[in-house]
């Protein structure tokens, strides 16, 4: 690796530290060179300001995510069993250590930073890169009846985020994975008894 490379991983390593710790806001450029222990020069030679910074990290910290597999209709299976199995993998997503992390870092900077907001909403991550697929691919087989996929897609995501993902992001409420499990299952039945045909 050049000597290039290695310093600005050392630039992206010291003030993803830095944000989640202390908050976009509260650190400045010279924090993050001394943390990364290079010049300050050479932090903005990297990136010419906060704002690139923070989405270089973000963009790093997305391509380093377990995203889990991308799951396509299977008429041969019950359609609750594939659904428990899209919740599983997105629970694991929005629990993990690393998706926390970057969500402590991007919810900060969206408080204060409408712009930022629209561009981190807009990347589809998770079971979002192929549920409208997979809906489509349902409702084709007569298994759903769904007129608005959009809605129907965070009907489904954001049953699971309210409750399971803020209250861990937050810290306030431990759930267990008998709980998680529970969840998940209730979810899809609900979902269900909206959408099924």
């Amino acid at each position: 690796m050049k000597l290039s490379e290695q310093k600005k991983l050392q630039i992206l390593k010291a003030s993803e530290l830095l944000f989640y710790t202390q908050g976009v806001a509260h650190t400045s450029m010279d924090q993050v060179a001394k943390a990364a222990e290079v010049s300050k020069r050479t932090v903005y030679n990297h990136f010419e300001s906060k704002e690139v910074l923070l989405l270089a990290i973000m963009q790093d910290m997305l391509g380093s995510l377990e995203q889990g597999p991308i799951i396509v209709f299977d008429k041969t299976k019950g359609l609750s069993e594939q659904l428990v199995v899209i919740a599983q993998h997105e629970v694991g997503l929005l629990t993990s250590e690393r998706f926390l992390r970057l969500a402590k870092i991007a919810f900060m900077q969206m408080l204060q930073d409408p712009q930022f907001a629209q561009s981190v909403n807009a990347s589809d991550i998770g079971c979002q890169r192929y549920f409208s697929d997979f809906l489509n691919q349902a409702i084709e087989n007569k298994a759903l009846e769904i007129e608005n996929i959009e809605l129907a897609t965070k009907q489904f995501i954001y049953q699971l985020k309210s409750l399971i993902f803020y209250p861990k992001l937050y810290g306030f409420a431990q759930i267990t994975d008998l709980e998680v499990e529970d969840i998940i299952k209730e979810t899809v039945k609900m979902w269900l008894a909206r959408y099924q045909s």
